[in-house]
This record gives C-alpha cells, structure tokens and sequence, in this order.
C-alpha cells in the first residue's frame, strides 16, 4: 500500500524543503510555505537562491551533503529575504537520492519567537535588577547631596564677598544639576491615571508634536485599527512613552541623514499574547517603524538600561522611561532592528475596567 505522505508532512511544525542538485525546489510543506509566505505553486520549481538575500550556508557544506548523501545542522541562523524579513532558524541538512539523482533535504525549525521570550524574561529581570540598583544608589547620593546643598547655602549667608558667594551659589547650583540627574534616573514618579480613552488620541497628539518640528521634517505615516475598543489607560503616559521612541527614531534618521525619512505608526489588535510569563487574551499592539540605520548592535541587549545611549549627545534616559510608563500598564515592548528597517512594538493589555 502507498502511502502519501503530503497531509502528513503538511500537520508537521517542521518547516520540509526538498531541492535538487541546481537547488531548485522540488517539494515543501505547508510549514515551508508559512516561512516563505509563498504558495505552493510559487515555490516549486524556484531556486532556493532567489528567495535570499545572502547564501544562508556555506555553499562547500551544501555541495558535501548533496555528493556524498551527509547530514549537518545549523544553529541560530537569520534568514535574509528579499522582501526585507528576517526569520531566526535552526535547520538540518541531509543529502539523499531521489530518482537516482542527489536532493537535499532542509528540515527548518523557527524559534525566533522562543528566543524572544527567552530574551524578554531575562531582560525583563535584568531591567528590574538594574532599577533596585540605581534606585539604591539614588537614595545614597540624594542624602548627603542635600546636606551639601543645605551647607552651601548658610556658608553663602554668612559670606559678604562678592567672589566667595559665587562659589557657594555654583555649589548649590551643581548640587540641583546631580537631584536633577538622580531623580530622573528613578524614572517617572506619579501613579498613572487610568481612565477609559482611545489610544489614538494620544498617538494623533505624538503626531501633531513631530510635525510641528521644522528642524528636520519626518513624514509620518498612520496604519489604525479601527477596530481596537477605547482601553483603560493613562493617556499622557502613553503619549509620553511613544514620543520617547518616536524622538529617538527622529534623531536617528537626522544624523545618518536619511534622504527620505519616514515613521510609520501602526495598530492593531493581538490575541493570547504572553507578557511577562502571562498570557493576555486581547491586547493592543502599537509599532514605531523607521527606516533608519538601525539599532548598533553593541547596545541593542542594553537599550533600555539608563544611561545607555548610541547617541553622543543622549542621556539614555527616554527609552528607559517608556519602558517604566508601559510597565505600569502591564505591558511590554520589543525591538527588531535591522539596516534601512527599526521596530519598537509596544502591547498594553486591553482591560475595560478600573484599576
């Protein structure tokens, strides 16, 4: 009895790429057709080089595994394709002979999003471990900063030199510079004021603000769901969390002097999306899209601890801060960045009722 083996193969998780020795494609599942985001009829008898950018495999290894019939396995490779997505991948390669002649079969896995939650649960602790830590110190250098501050000003009173009460008005004046610092380093201050709005509101009055700078002018694309339902948020402190990456994503354009700079605004709805190791049946998903020069990678695990920046004039402050005002309303944000292409997704849980 023959068995065909198209539905079994088309139930697997496991992306199945079968190609011939010109590396045309000869079968693939509906898990293969997922990850190209290609029909069936589009992929067979394409070869598998038009659809990346880059080779994705040392093209000595493949030439091994299609003549000699061996089997390898690649870790944690990007795939580059030609319509600007990138898909994270572990893959097995196994040559083998079909009709007498030599085929490679590619058994691709995605686990980009495994590794992003992985990467958010750790980032998230180390985010909070990074908080205490500065919060500690800000309380430490606060005291004695007032009891400088304090003493500065009695010594100025009892002073009747011009030149000397200088000194102790540039002491008291340094003194507020590092609270200043401080308190801005503990992040934002006030409990959020919930109430029930429609989020674009607060991303119309973002919109408003980049458009009214004529400094350097930064087209402002809008892609609304409309159907997303008026939430439970604090508005201004969406507003201020947007603005924060939307500045930055302004800034960058500005300085790698992109001839047409663009930030596209995006909305929609997301549904059982975990958020810190819980699953949120409905939330709203906001994307900040720029086609900059992207994150530098030496920063990107770091990019939202205070005082990191990539810019030389920036205080590392903004991105920090939006990720505090999401934070209160137990929500979270993600990057992916990539030359010529900048994502920051925000999800805030969608809850009708008071807090």
């Amino acid at each position: 009895m023959t068995i065909d083996i198209a539905p079994i193969t088309d139930n697997l998780n496991t992306a199945i790429i079968v190609v011939d020795q010109q590396f045309n494609i000869t079968f693939c599942n509906f898990s293969a057709q997922r990850i190209f985001e290609r029909s069936l009829n589009q992929l067979i008898g394409s070869s598998l080089r038009e659809h990346f950018v880059d080779d994705i495999v040392n093209q000595e290894r493949l030439a091994k595994a299609l003549h000699a019939g061996e089997e390898f396995t690649e870790n944690e490779v990007q795939l580059h394709f030609r319509d600007k997505r990138y898909v994270l991948v572990d893959f097995t390669v196994t040559g083998f002979p079909l009709d007498a002649q030599p085929h490679l079969i590619f058994e691709v896995r995605r686990i980009d999003k495994q590794k992003r939650i992985s990467q958010e649960n750790l980032q998230h602790a180390q985010q909070n471990a990074a908080k205490e830590l500065i919060r500690g110190l800000a309380h430490e250098i606060k005291n004695p900063l007032g009891g400088i501050r304090g003493a500065a000003q009695l010594l100025g009173k009892t002073l009747y030199d011009v030149e000397l009460t200088e000194y102790t008005a540039m002491i008291i004046e340094q003194a507020d510079r590092l609270r200043n610092l401080v308190d801005r380093l503990l992040g934002p201050n006030t409990l959020p004021r919930f109430r029930v709005c429609n989020l674009h509101q607060s991303l119309e009055q973002v919109r408003t603000l980049i458009n009214a700078d004529l400094h350097f002018p930064v087209t402002i694309n809008r892609d609304y769901d409309p159907s997303i339902p008026d939430m439970n948020i604090d508005p201004d402190m969406i507003q201020q969390a947007v603005i924060n990456i939307v500045k930055n994503a302004q800034q960058a354009l500005r300085d790698a002097r992109v001839k047409e700079p663009v930030i596209t605004l995006v909305t929609r709805i997301e549904r059982q999306m975990m958020i810190h190791g819980k699953r949120c049946p409905l939330s709203a998903q906001i994307k900040i899209i720029d086609n900059g020069p992207g994150i530098p990678t030496e920063v990107r695990d770091t990019l939202f601890y205070p005082m990191v920046s990539s810019k030389q004039d920036g205080s590392g402050l903004g991105l920090s801060i939006s990720q505090t005002l999401i934070d209160h309303h137990g929500g979270k944000i993600e990057v992916d960045s990539h030359p010529g292409h900048t994502e920051f997704t925000l999800y805030i849980p969608i809850k009708h009722e008071p807090e």
